[in-house]
């Protein structure tokens, strides 16, 4: 077992115990695992020897002061989606768990995270300026219902409209921002290509602490409640507001977005007519913290048992690389057969972009040839959109793009 998925099951073990409302207990067990990993240690002047910093104080715990990462923490300063990999179960792991300690300071996560995970940062990254340098508008409000209130980042591309425009939502993952999303699959870029509007909703930190959806959460898997229903309600404001064709609505996100986005299009068969999920769960995978992280690591056997709910409610395209290990591959599986009738004819195909990885491509089809269900199994990628961009957090600019086949299936409705 690598070093850093030792660390995450003791966070794991730290959940446990503060579900039964211990968080001194809690504590101690992340305590106990950076004491193993080598990273906490007494301070010098506890250890009798003067004190390394002005800020150490006598008898305290303090972070060692290494010139450089543990040896399984580097990588290459020119590989950036291989450190994403490299991080993201740690990050993700300690993102769904701080939130859940009663009586924990996450901050100690977040300290050693900005240590140890170059790249993994337990603060939600923003692009440096939060504005687009296309020719768009970029509008940023927000909306409420009595679910709650949620802000969102609206592309309005330059490109004149011939007529009612096709919406795309855009669901961000754990640790992002609309910003940021928008940066990494490059999604308004393709909105001046194609002339569709964007529309990019913001989880709030007081929903959830690492700006993850709620979708492990029962009130937030339902129609007409929690957080669904802010963001069908937002999308159907925009639609009002700004003329959108009500046959071209789509939904897609990544990871805890794309967990949303199959929430929606199983909650919402009327407004989204087609949803994309990358690297993301099934719906109904989970319905408290425990079963979210258990459904994240397991093989998604359980997918078959709810396959039939979901057949035949939306079009769906699903992205997931074979390496990811935040959330288990088969669960890639898992949401196409939820969401695929079994009547559909399936055919396979592999390819490669130039040099980038290699995937294998799932399609099923109606009998009359219409693909209504998708699938990208791309080979050797983790848990990044697939094709994105470096200039957002959690992607893989060497897997085949994501945001460009995500599109092409909308609009081939």
């Amino acid at each position: 077992m690598k070093p850093y998925e030792q660390f995450v099951g003791k966070l794991l073990q730290a959940v446990k115990s503060s579900q039964g409302q211990d968080p001194a207990a809690a504590t101690g067990v992340i305590q106990q695992a950076l004491r193993s990993a080598g990273l906490l240690q007494p301070s010098a002047s506890s250890a009798g020897a003067a004190p390394r910093s002005p800020q150490a104080q006598d008898g305290a715990e303090r972070f060692v002061d290494l010139n450089a990462a543990p040896a399984w923490a580097r990588q290459p300063e020119t590989q950036t989606e291989n450190r994403a990999e490299a991080h993201a179960e740690a990050a993700q792991a300690a993102a769904y768990t701080a939130p859940s300690m009663p009586g924990f300071d996450p901050q100690v996560l977040r300290d050693w995270a900005a240590r140890f995970m170059p790249g993994a940062s337990m603060q939600a990254p923003h692009s440096q300026s939060g504005a687009s340098a296309l020719p768009g508008e970029v509008v940023r409000a927000s909306f409420s219902n009595a679910a709650g209130a949620r802000g969102y980042r609206l592309y309005v591309p330059a490109r004149p409209s011939e007529g009612p425009r096709a919406l795309v939502v855009m669901l961000h993952g754990c640790q992002q921002d609309p910003d940021d999303f928008a940066a990494g699959t490059q999604m308004d870029a393709l909105a001046e290509e194609y002339g569709c509007l964007v529309l990019y909703p913001e989880q709030s930190r007081s929903a959830n602490g690492s700006n993850c959806w709620n979708w492990f959460e029962t009130p937030h898997q339902q129609r007409d409640g929690g957080e669904p229903s802010i963001i069908a309600g937002m999308t159907r404001e925009l639609m009002r507001t700004h003329g959108v064709d009500p046959e071209r609505v789509y939904v897609a996100g990544l990871s805890a977005g794309g967990a949303m986005a199959a929430i929606l299009g199983s909650s919402y068969p009327e407004l989204y007519r087609a949803i994309g999920v990358h690297s993301g769960l099934p719906v109904g995978s989970a319905h408290d913290l425990m079963s979210a992280l258990n459904a994240m690591r397991r093989d998604a056997a359980g997918g078959k048992k709810r396959a039939g709910s979901m057949a035949g409610t939306v079009p769906a395209i699903v992205f997931h690389g074979d390496q990811d290990t935040t959330v288990h591959p088969s669960n890639g599986q898992a949401v196409l057969r939820q969401f695929a009738a079994a009547s559909l004819r399936e055919s396979e195909e592999r390819g490669q972009d130039g040099a980038g990885r290699a995937y294998t491509r799932t399609r099923m089809n109606d009998a009359a040839g219409r693909t209504l269900a998708e699938h990208w199994n791309v080979h050797g990628a983790g848990h990044a959109w697939s094709g994105g961009s470096s200039a957002g957090s959690y992607t893989d600019p060497a897997g085949p793009d994501a945001s460009r086949a995500m599109l092409r299936f909308f609009f081939d409705r």
